[in-house]
């Protein structure tokens, strides 16, 4: 009898085997997608311009002239503003990491996508540094050089103020010099400075070596063949020829390549502890204004109970949920009520003006800033298809305006110029993050404040304004209705997304659904009630989705909230300090959260698809032109 095909096959070495060829095809074919500077000034070009450009190399890190000459040619040519130079000879693991994050043939179209670099030298115009708030005398030769940490940290920030004009090239004489394994104190930095967790990416290559040892020892041939391809992976990325790039330590890094892995994994994780040992410090004045705060207490953060909805003035309410702060843990529990007769559901009591600082304070800026940014730059797809969900509506080159409400650190806008590049962008919002979004040309007028404050001064501005996960935020969404139609100029659009309380996950599950968003969403609207309103106002809905306005976050949101919930953030400032036990409780939970992490995306992953092909998901979106005056409140 013919054994089945199969027969034999241990299944967890193959797909570690699938894994890890499908990632050595893909470095070797990004490797080779960096493009290369001649080592001259091409010779039919004359000498480029220079000026108006620095070039800033990393401590111990010399570029002759030759070399920066061609670089600032490449950038001109290319219509870059920010290079980076990777060394002909970078070291292996360094590349490997480098080209695991980025891809070179779309790094410069992805707007939102993070700079990366190599960390020994860097091409940038004079005019995106001061726009950056550096100062261009400060980048001469003989200056401070800084170390690849602060230059990873340069990069990453200079990119969005060069949003499509970022790239990477190889500088074939350019030399790394001598290569040397980075201390754990210097894989920390250099991980922080890409916004990488150090501690997080060391408990996953830790793990991933002892899983690599333990099929090699039990499955036979093909745990043998994955640990032996893992061995290799650096040589067979990177070596052979057709490569510009030819690693100095590329036999070394091959040969010793498990023991160097599992000796940078464990100093990595080393010295993650001390260093965030050392942050709690860093943490102590903002964890004394938080006790001082909490001092009073959380009740005068609520408004007295209100008694009927506040959208149709229905008294037949009953609570939807009631939980704590999971999204940070801070003292307080919140209750969110439904109305029987309209469906409107609201946070009850209402957050007051203060409590609404207090809550939103180190989430979006401050400690939680640089997350929610990384969070956001994520979103890329999302923010296109808000952007595209207008082409039936508006001309072949777009709106001439546009004003987008709630913009946060103006990521929408940024993206959304690869599908209108003619609209004018314009941001507003309550946090200093629109401020930001205008220094880096992400928004082209950046308003601070509330939305109906500026009411009068916009009065018919704009063609399109948009209001993406925002409406649930507000303290009176109608109001912020009144006032978009007022901005509108007549036969405007307005886009809305927003979380659906109708959706299925909500009653799925419960208290865990993310998009409950406690304390900060005050109001979650159905879409029946939200279509009525417009109408009210004068507004025609043109296109409604609920397929394509579906986050997939619904099991992996539910997840990390119940995570949260067991086991708070034990570094939080305005929480007493952690003691040993409690610290140890909220790793072991942090750990054993790892596995359901991962089903979670899978689930996420399958209901994203039954999402998009029933139209049903855990949001809408709803566009509609401004026809009439309409009657308002």
């Amino acid at each position: 009898m013919t054994p089945p095909a199969f027969h034999g096959v241990r299944w967890t070495s193959a797909l570690l085997l699938a894994a890890l060829g499908a990632g050595t095809v893909r470095a070797r074919r990004r490797v080779r997608a960096i493009p290369v500077l001649p080592v001259t000034p091409p010779g039919s070009a004359g000498l480029p311009r220079a000026a108006g450009w620095r070039l800033l190399t990393a401590r111990g890190v010399e570029a002759d002239a030759a070399t920066f000459l061609a670089a600032c040619a490449h950038a001109e040519r290319e219509g870059l503003r920010v290079l980076d130079l990777l060394p002909g000879d970078l070291a292996a693991e360094r590349l490997l990491g480098l080209v695991r994050l980025v891809d070179p043939a779309g790094y410069r179209e992805d707007r939102l996508g993070e700079g990366r670099g190599a960390g020994y030298a860097v091409l940038v115009a004079e005019e995106v540094l001061a726009r950056a708030g550096l100062d261009p005398d400060g980048a001469e030769p003989g200056g401070p050089r800084p170390d690849p940490a602060e230059l990873l940290a340069l990069v990453r920030r200079l990119k969005e103020y060069a949003a499509d004009a970022t790239g990477l090239v190889v500088a074939p004489a350019l030399s790394a010099g001598r290569p040397a394994e980075p201390t754990g104190p210097e894989r920390v930095a250099e991980m922080r400075a890409q916004g990488l967790p150090p501690g997080a990416l060391a408990a996953a290559q830790l793990g991933g070596l002892a899983l690599l040892a333990g099929v090699a020892a039990r499955q036979g041939r093909w745990g043998a063949a994955a640990a032996g391809l893992y061995w290799l992976q650096p040589y067979l990325a990177l070596g052979g020829p057709g490569s510009a790039l030819r690693p100095a330590d590329l036999a070394g890094a091959t040969a010793a390549r498990p023991v160097r892995s599992l000796r940078a994994a464990v100093r990595t994780a080393t010295a993650s502890t001390r260093t965030a040992a050392r942050a709690e410090g860093d943490d102590a004045a903002r964890a004394a204004a938080y006790r001082a705060e909490l001092a009073a207490g959380t009740d005068r953060f609520l408004e007295p109970r209100r008694q009927d909805c506040p959208w149709c003035g229905s008294l037949r309410l009953t609570v939807r949920v009631r939980v704590p702060d999971l999204l940070q843990g801070k003292p307080g529990r919140f209750t969110l009520e439904r109305c029987g007769d309209c469906g409107h559901v609201f946070q009850n009591p209402r957050l007051t003006p203060e409590g609404l600082e207090f809550y939103y304070r180190d989430f979006y800026d401050g400690r939680g800033g640089e997350g929610a940014g990384t969070v956001f730059g994520r979103l890329g797809a999302a923010y296109r298809g808000r952007a595209e969900m207008l082409g039936p509506h508006t001309g072949v080159s777009g709106p001439a305006s546009w004003l987008d409400v709630g913009t946060g650190h103006g990521h929408f806008c940024n993206a959304a110029r690869a599908v209108w590049p003619r609209t004018r962008f314009d941001g507003l919002d309550m946090g200093n993050g629109v401020r930001g979004a205008e220094r880096r040309g992400w928004v082209e007028s950046g308003f601070q404040g509330q939305f109906p404050e500026f009411a009068d001064k916009l009065a018919g501005r704009y063609e399109v304004v948009s209001m993406y996960h925002y409406l649930e935020h507000t303290r009176d969404p109608l109001t912020e209705l009144d006032t978009a139609a007022a901005v509108l100029a007549p036969g405007g659009l307005l886009a809305i997304e927003l979380p659906d309380p109708e959706s299925r996950m909500a009653r799925l599950l419960g208290p865990a659904w993310l998009p409950w968003f406690q304390p900060q969403h005050q109001h979650l609207i159905p879409a029946a009630n939200l279509r009525e309103a417009l109408a009210d106002r004068g507004f025609t809905v043109l296109a409604e989705e609920h397929g394509p306005a579906h986050q997939g976050n619904d099991f992996f949101g539910a997840v990390a909230l119940t995570a949260t919930r067991l086991a708070p953030d034990p570094d939080r400032p305005w929480a007493p300090p952690a003691t040993p036990r409690q610290r140890a409780a909220a790793h072991a939970v942090r750990a054993a959260a790892l596995p359901l992490f991962v089903g979670a995306a899978v689930l996420d992953a399958v209901r994203t698809v039954a999402a998009r092909r029933t139209d049903g998901g855990n949001a809408y979106r709803m566009l509609a032109r401004r026809t009439s005056a309409g009657e308002g409140r």
